[in-house]
């Protein structure tokens, strides 16, 4: 199967080669990182909020406990990204990849300013509500690799999106940090930072992306592009990518009960509050940030599938340690496994970028989307009502799918690689 679309199966393929693709590049990952900068600095702080916060119609929002309004406010937000997934990676397939990113930053802005509102007026519904909201136009990764992934082989998969994972961990690095650090300030504070920190990346779209639209008119109306080309349908038209996503949505739940109730589990195990919980997520996001870049020198070889499986099963047995440690090991634990996690992010997107090229780069990437948010969402509902007994709960959850989704990938290559 080819690796490389045709400009008729792929709008934003660019007509001529580019002059300076490292540029290119580089553009991608400083607008990746402020982008993810802004989405990942709540990460920290929403634990501190309700459950370490003043008892009041806020946090116990119509008597429930605050873990589960905790859980709710963490899924509705992957859920907005879900929605959106199945779209926005497709629409920039028929639209452009620039054009498409240029609105979804501008409204992920304006959702963190509402954010920051509902806190500062101590509004519940208000600010799920602007979660949701904000969810809806932050799927935009899936449009970031697509572009990546029309340059190929000017830019070589494997090593491009380990690049990418890089900035992307980078910016999970600076952002907790930011929202640990503002939280004393106010709790909305770190909201409005958010959307300061979107600014500079509109400005670098302008500037540093190509104008990529498609050269011919698009046929037929939005709605009708919309069913014909969102990402979810896939699974019904390819059994193999079927039986890949649902191993990916098993591995996923277990690496999503890791991103979204760490932060639960070092405060219910080492009692750390906002800044303690910023600093470990820096720590975990550096050596994912480190893991990235050594995967970028390896390149994809000649078994990429193979070596993102062992890379699961080893996320899986660290994840099952992490819901039986002592709270020091723990905290040693969290940031490490950032190391499997990064190669496995680096290996997978490369190898179903190159074996499904055919279905269009942005909906097999918006599919990963689609498959890593429906995951958040579940484990978030899930994990609210576990997180009541312990987060080490949510953790061996985690660490039992993601290692049955290991066990599934090592036969999945065996048969598909």
């Amino acid at each position: 199967m080819s690796a490389v679309l045709s400009p008729s199966a792929s709008p934003s393929v660019p007509p001529a080669p580019l002059r300076h693709p490292h540029l290119l590049l580089w553009a991608v990952c400083a607008l990746a990182l402020m982008s993810t900068a802004g989405v990942a600095l709540p990460y920290p702080i929403l634990a501190p909020i309700f459950v370490g916060g003043p008892v009041d119609d806020f946090t116990h929002f119509l008597g429930l406990r605050p873990e589960l309004l905790m859980g709710l406010a963490l899924a509705v937000n992957p859920a907005g990204i879900l929605v959106g997934s199945l779209v926005v990676g497709p629409m920039s397939d028929r639209y452009g990849r620039r054009r498409v990113l240029g609105i979804t930053i501008t409204a992920t802005l304006v959702g963190y300013g509402l954010s920051a509102f509902a806190l500062a007026s101590r509004d519940y519904p208000l600010f799920v509500l602007s979660r949701f909201a904000t969810g809806l136009t932050e799927g935009n990764v899936a449009v970031v690799r697509a572009l990546l992934a029309d340059w190929h082989p000017q830019l070589e998969r494997t090593r491009s999106f380990a690049w990418l994972n890089a900035s992307l961990y980078i910016g999970w690095l600076v952002g907790p940090l930011l929202g640990g650090l503002t939280l004393p300030w106010g709790e909305a504070v770190p909201f409005i930072v958010a959307a300061v920190v979107l600014v500079p990346c509109l400005v670098l779209l302008g500037v540093g992306l190509p104008d990529d639209r498609p050269a011919a008119r698009p046929e037929g109306g939005l709605l009708a592009a919309m069913r014909r080309q969102q990402s979810l349908g896939l699974v019904v038209q390819d059994p193999v990518l079927r039986h890949l996503a649902l191993l990916q949505l098993a591995y996923t739940l277990g690496v999503n009960a890791l991103y979204e109730f760490a932060p639960l589990w070092m405060l219910q195990q080492a009692g750390l509050g906002s800044r303690g919980i910023a600093l470990v997520t820096a720590v975990q996001c550096a050596a994912m940030t480190a893991a990235s870049l050594f995967a970028a020198r390896i390149g994809s070889g000649p078994t990429p599938l193979h070596r993102a499986a062992r890379f699961a099963v080893v996320a899986a047995i660290g994840l099952l340690a992490l819901s039986l440690a002592p709270s020091w090991l723990g905290l040693a634990l969290i940031p490490l496994l950032g190391v499997p996690l990064s190669f496995y992010n680096a290996l997978m997107p490369a190898w179903m970028s190159e074996r499904f090229a055919a279905h269009g780069q942005g909906r097999v990437m918006g599919l990963l989307t689609t498959v890593f948010c429906l995951s958040n969402t579940l484990i978030a509902l899930i994990g609210g009502a576990l997180g009541m007994l312990s987060a080490r709960w949510i953790m061996l959850l985690g660490g039992t799918t993601c290692l049955l989704a290991a066990i599934g990938f090592i036969r999945f290559a065996r048969r598909h690689s």
